[in-house]
């Protein structure tokens, strides 16, 4: 592989032991190459443009200049895949992070700079990797584009599908954000959500939902009935799953097991949903790396229920929708922001599927 073809990475971190840390893992990948650090922003604003790194690993809290100072001025100058490299105890900050165009995040297992940072290492590596497939136009898009509420039009209330499953992963908490934030009031329908995000965080975004949209949204816990305009975010680390209680359907959380690829994991939770509930359940799948979702929609269809995908026009990584409209089982591919409105106005399967761009994912 020639050094045109690596990925040209730059490391931020005010701490020396970090920078070198993440460096040498990062150096472990054939395919990666870092070719800079820096201790703060100031330093790490001038060596983005000096070296035009393709990837920017960010620790938020630096001296000078902060990360988000830094990700304001990156975005607006220099649009560049951002990854906050950041202690659990930040969610806040993540998610403030997130909104200025950072396109995804790694959790430190401690603040101090200790071997422990050596655990995030296949997680790093994974998600730098999948760098090649991120559409950095599409980040600058959801950034500048003011949300859009839907404006109430009839349809029947049956024509709602009464459960929606949804499965994303990279570039999914603004996705998300951006549909439950376009209702202008709860739909009549119960909503459950599996976003790769680690444990810690899970709680925190659906609180943020719970506050920024009409939807009441909170992390999910095992014996909950979905409800109508609810969310339920799976727990991170562990799946989300469905069972029926006394005759009642209920949500399950199951702990993730060593070697399980993605937890939460899109695939469980549409195999569990489609079991339970049928012809009466709608699957969302969008941004994202990977295939998760692909085994789960293809369970949906063959229990009787729906399949939207978001299209590769508005998603920031088209590898999960991707992956699903290759099944066959997808009932239309739409773009991000017309998503809602399918959910809202309800649609007949066997509609007129909008036509499936190919991507690299």
């Amino acid at each position: 592989m020639s050094a045109r073809e690596l990925i040209r990475v730059l490391v931020i971190d005010d701490s020396a032991f970090s920078r070198q840390t993440i460096t040498r893992m990062l150096q472990t990948s054939p395919l990666v190459e870092v070719v800079g650090v820096a201790r703060d922003g100031e330093e790490a604003l001038r060596k983005t443009f000096e070296l035009e790194p393709d990837l920017i690993t960010l620790d938020l809290e630096m001296p000078r200049m902060d990360g988000f100072t830094f990700l304001r001025l990156v975005m607006a100058k220099r649009p560049t895949p951002v990854m906050v490299i950041s202690g659990r105890t930040g969610e806040e900050d993540v998610f403030k992070a997130l909104d200025l165009g950072a396109v995804d995040f790694i959790a430190k297992p401690t603040p101090r700079a200790t071997p422990e940072l050596e655990t995030i290492h296949q997680e790093l590596i994974r998600k730098v990797h999948a760098i090649r497939e991120l559409r950095i136009d599409k980040v600058q898009e959801r950034i500048s584009q003011a949300p859009t509420v839907l404006t109430a039009r009839p349809r029947p209330v049956s024509a709602i599908p009464p459960v929606v499953v949804i499965g994303s992963s990279t570039g999914g908490p603004a996705a998300l954000m951006q549909i439950f934030g376009a209702f202008a009031e709860p739909p009549p329908c119960a909503f459950l959500v599996a976003q790769h995000m680690p444990a810690g965080f899970t709680r925190g975004f659906a609180e943020r939902l719970d506050r920024l949209t009409p939807l009441k949204a909170r992390e999910a816990q095992a014996g909950e009935e979905p409800r109508r305009g609810s969310v339920l975010i799976a727990p991170g680390g562990r799946h989300l799953e469905l069972e029926t209680v006394r005759g009642r359907i209920v949500t399950r959380v199951v702990k993730g097991a060593v070697g399980d690829k993605y937890t939460p994991s899109v695939d469980r939770l549409f195999e569990s949903a489609a079991k339970h509930f049928g012809a009466d359940l709608l699957a969302v799948v969008l941004t994202g790396m990977g295939d998760d979702g692909r085994r789960g929609v293809t369970t949906v269809k063959e229990c009787g229920g729906s399949i939207i995908a978001e299209s590769e026009e508005t998603a920031v990584i088209f590898g999960m929708p991707n992956q699903a409209i290759r099944t066959g089982a997808v009932d239309r591919v739409l773009p991000l922001n017309q998503v809602a409105t399918a959910i809202q106005m309800g649609f007949t399967r066997g509609e007129a599927q909008a036509p499936a761009r190919r991507g690299r994912g």
